[in-house]
């Protein structure tokens, strides 16, 4: 299988849609947090894009200039007295006003609103999925792309009603798990031998037989179904489930960082071999497309997965990222004078390169697993 093939069959186009639009929407609103407590601050903002690199639509509100740029993922925001400005003599000065004359605690303010808007995202979504409750629902099923279900001809959207040529009864997703249909079709993939599922599709009914074997190399061979579910949304579960999503953050904390750290271990090293836990855009993308094949619901686990990922990367302290640059803003409070300009704007070049390296890295670390 050739290297771009391998790609398209776990890359599908709907999957590289749903990539954009998760990464954009995270993106979209992490700039403008900053951007609106920049401006709550009086601080001016110069532009304000959606995407990156050449702008394709540009328009000017409310003193800043609001772009659609070409590279559908990113974005950024320009705010005043963040980078050097061009003076009378056309030579480039240290700024005097905007950012850079806030107090520590302002500056702070502006560079910390992004990460914890990744984070207040995340937790809506978490507390939105957690306020809803299941309906009863007949074995309707979703088919992972490029699964052995899908090799056999089963489609999303399939109802199963026979399972060798035994009627199923309706299958109930529950909170405490799936009932019904479903476990019937469960317990027939852990047999091994000739199995046929009897699908309804479009108002007509097929058969589709099979030889399975239950375990694979002594791992669990899976034939890539799941049910379809049906949600709906219940106001009463809200408090709870608010309580929950803070939960699965403070948890989800030391296991992200432990991820960064074993990334970065690797990137020092130039290990190159895929751990699971961190993914570049390649594999982002190849998660969604998963996620995308199985439900809407799996969609929006990976868009709470990778905002709590965004926010927390974010707010690493390396020189170049937020993080970074809250680091900076505190050291100079606690010497009693910031550091100058010209030593902060260094410092933070160095952090962005190395960001772009480990950015990089890891994006050579996805591609190797299709060579």
């Amino acid at each position: 299988m050739s290297f771009f093939s391998s790609m398209a069959a776990v890359m599908t186009p709907l999957g590289i849609l749903w990539t954009v639009i998760i990464l954009s929407v995270a993106t979209f609103l992490h700039e403008l947090a900053h951007y609106a407590l920049a401006r709550r601050q009086g601080v001016a903002v110069k532009s304000f894009s959606v995407g990156m690199g050449p702008v394709l639509s540009r328009v000017q509100w409310k003193g800043t200039e609001w772009r659609i740029s070409a590279l559908p993922i990113g974005g950024y925001v320009e705010i005043d007295g963040m980078a050097p400005v061009e003076g009378a003599d056309g030579q480039f000065h240290a700024p005097t006003a905007g950012y850079v004359a806030l107090s520590t605690w302002g500056k702070i303010a502006v560079i910390l609103a992004g990460p914890v808007m990744n984070l207040l995202l995340a937790i809506g979504l978490m507390t939105a999925l957690g306020s809803t409750t299941t309906l009863p629902a007949p074995a309707t099923i979703s088919v992972l792309a490029g699964s052995k279900a899908q090799k056999l001809g089963l489609r999303s959207g399939d109802t199963i009603t026979r399972v060798n040529g035994r009627a199923l009864p309706a299958t109930e997703l529950t909170e405490g798990g799936v009932r019904g249909g479903w476990n019937d079709i469960t317990a027939t993939l852990k047999t091994d031998g000739h199995h046929t599922f009897t699908v309804q599709r479009g108002g007509q009914s097929r058969e589709l037989a099979f030889d399975w074997k239950a375990q694979v190399g002594g791992q669990r061979h899976l034939l890539g179904i799941s049910p379809k579910e049906y949600r709906v949304f219940q106001a009463s579960r809200i408090p709870q489930a608010f309580v929950t999503s803070l939960q699965v953050t403070a948890q989800a904390v030391p296991q992200v960082l432990k991820a960064f750290g074993n990334l970065f271990a690797r990137f020092l090293t130039l290990n190159i071999s895929q751990d699971q836990n961190v993914s570049g855009p390649i594999g982002t993308a190849e998660i969604i497309s998963r996620a995308a094949a199985l439900s809407p619901w799996a969609l929006v686990q990976v868009a709470i997965m990778l905002n709590l990922s965004l926010a927390f990367f974010n707010l690493l302290p390396i020189p170049g990222l937020d993080g970074g640059r809250i680091l900076l803003a505190l050291l100079g409070a606690i010497k009693g004078s910031p550091l100058s300009f010209s030593q902060e704007q260094a410092i933070n070049f160095a952090g962005f390169a190395f960001v772009m390296l480990l950015t990089a890295f890891v994006v050579l670390r996805d591609l190797s697993r299709f060579f």
